[in-house]
């Protein structure tokens, strides 16, 4: 999966980048995958910490396609980040908010010609 500069450099900051030791970002400290009890152990920790209620951490994946959905990313592209091999389990995922479906009645406002250029993009 791609990584954004952002979590590049959050990770780079943090120092869980391994550049040549492994494959993975999270690692024991062999160097191998982290056990799956130690991930959700650190999760649940974290999620304490923030004081955030209610929150599984399969809820990250939603948040993700939500956002991607929001900021106008195209449904397929987000199934693909997903890893989803049906687009209906991403418009699953991906919840819009009344406020994200504005642009598509706000291009009714312009002139046709102008229409068309903007929805090139």
């Amino acid at each position: 999966m791609p990584l954004n500069k952002t979590v590049w450099g959050l990770l780079q900051k943090k120092g869980k980048v391994r550049y040549l030791t492994s494959d993975y970002i999270f690692t024991c400290s062999e160097g191998n995958m982290i056990v799956a009890h130690r991930l959700r152990t650190a999760f649940m920790k974290a999620v304490k910490e923030a004081r955030i209620d209610a929150f599984r951490f399969h809820d990250l994946r939603h948040t993700f396609a939500t956002r991607l959905v929001q900021r106008g990313i195209d449904i397929y592209k987000a199934q693909k980040l997903l890893g989803h091999r049906d687009v209906k389990t991403t418009q699953r995922y991906a919840h819009h908010y009344p406020e994200s479906l504005r642009d598509g009645v706000d291009i009714l406002d312009s002139p046709p010609e102008t229409s068309r250029r903007l929805a090139q993009f």
